[in-house]
Order: C-alpha cells, then structure tokens, then sequence
C-alpha cells in the first residue's frame, strides 16, 4: 500500500509539474512519450506473469527460484512501475490540453476505465512480486497463464477505443 501511495504521489506531483511547465504546442510531443511509456507497460505487463508462470513451478529456494525474484523485481521497479507512471501522467495531460475530457466522447470515458482496470491487473502482479519475493505464492502456472491474457485483451480494448472511436 504504501508503495502504491508513493507512485500516485509521483504521478500527481510530475502531472502538475507539466501542467505548469510545458505549453499546449508538446502535445506531439507528450503523445510520443505517452505512447513510449504505454508499449514498455504492456511489455513489461505481459512478460512479468509469464515469469512467474516459470516461477510457480521452481523449487522454493532453488538458484532458478532466487532468479526468478530477481528478474521479477528488475521487472516491476525498473521498467512496469516507471511506464505506468508515465501512461499515466502524459494521458492526462494530453486529455486535458486536447480537451478530450470536455468533449463528451464516450470512448475516453471508457477507455479510462479500461486503464483503470488495468491498473488494478498491475496492483495485483506488484502484490505478487512480493509474494513470489517471499516464497509465499499459493497460484498454480496455470492461473499465472489464464491471468497473462487478461492484460493483452484490455489493451486490444483500448487500441480500438483510441483508433477507432465507436462512440
């Protein structure tokens, strides 16, 4: 918990922070970061069940076991937890200066949502990052596999919300 309150606060701290110092001409430019730091969440969202799909069925305390916790938590502190926060903060600032919020177009709303479940996904694989860190996993490879799809299906969602925008 009080991780997840450190990132919000960064993300609300540097999103205010752009607000303040960054003229309505970046949106290209924000929307290239935003897309930058959307592919390496994804990314690091689908590689790091796929890790514990492999770690689930290690030996607790084996050297395969200890590398696992490893690249796992390389994973989630290193690349996941960053392009959350930088999704998120250039997202907002680009609805916000494109006026995509007062527009009235439900796609974004949805999309939001959409994120926001996703978020949740990522709150979840945190928590078990440190429950694999632990040796304390109760999931079965066959969960970690079931649960590798779920971030792939939300983002085909959100593809076809922004590119698309069926309403």
């Amino acid at each position: 918990m009080k991780n997840a309150l450190v990132a919000l606060a960064v993300t609300v701290v540097l999103a205010a922070l752009m607000f303040l110092l960054l003229p309505d001409s970046a949106y290209l430019w924000v929307k290239s970061v935003h897309v930058f730091a959307v592919i390496a969440w994804m990314a690091g969202m689908l590689y790091l069940p796929r890790l514990f799909v492999y770690h689930a069925g290690a030996e607790t305390g084996s050297v395969q076991s200890e590398t696992f916790k490893v690249m796992e938590r390389r994973l989630l502190k290193g690349i996941i937890n960053p392009a959350m926060i930088g999704t998120w903060v250039a997202g907002v600032w680009l609805a916000f200066s494109g006026g995509w919020l007062t527009s009235g177009d439900a796609w974004l709303h949805v999309k939001i949502l959409l994120v926001l479940i996703m978020s949740g996904i990522h709150g979840m694989l945190t928590a078990a990052t440190r429950r694999f860190a632990e040796d304390r996993n109760e999931k079965s490879a066959r969960y970690w596999r079931v649960l590798n799809e779920v971030p792939a299906v939300l983002l085909i969602g959100i593809i076809v919300l922004v590119v698309v925008k069926p309403f």
